[in-house]
């Protein structure tokens, strides 16, 4: 009996583990540039469901966001983003969306980062 008990809690620790979580944190580097590049990033990723926070900070390239598992993963937000223009590992945005982004937001050209990057003075 007890051999039998010690298996059944072996067994319910060990699925435990495998488990989707409800609140889970993730973080991943986006390619991007400025203050539209935020919002763009970030307006892409909230509007998925499951995301139920999500920031991206231009100086560092860090996107954090805390997600359900059970409706949604890194890849199908990072698939998101790109599909908005922003690249990360292992997805790429096409060259048709890349090219529509604002100049200042065109972070494969190493002379963007040089642009004026307010906000204020750009049209989307």
């Amino acid at each position: 009996m007890r051999t039998i008990l010690l298996s059944f809690i072996a067994l319910m620790v060990m699925s435990s583990g495998h488990a989707q979580d409800k609140n889970k944190s993730v973080s991943f580097e986006v390619k991007g540039n400025c203050g539209m590049c935020k919002s763009r990033i970030e307006k892409a990723a909230i509007k998925l469901k499951g995301v139920k926070y999500a920031t991206w900070n231009p100086d560092t390239k860090a996107f954090e966001a805390i997600i359900d598992e059970r409706k949604c993963s890194v890849d199908i937000i990072k698939e998101r983003i790109a599909e908005v223009g922003h690249d990360s590992e292992g997805f790429t945005a096409s060259e048709e969306v890349y090219d529509k982004l604002p100049e200042c937001c065109k972070y494969r050209d190493p002379n963007s980062i040089h642009l004026d990057h307010d906000m204020g003075n750009h049209k989307k």
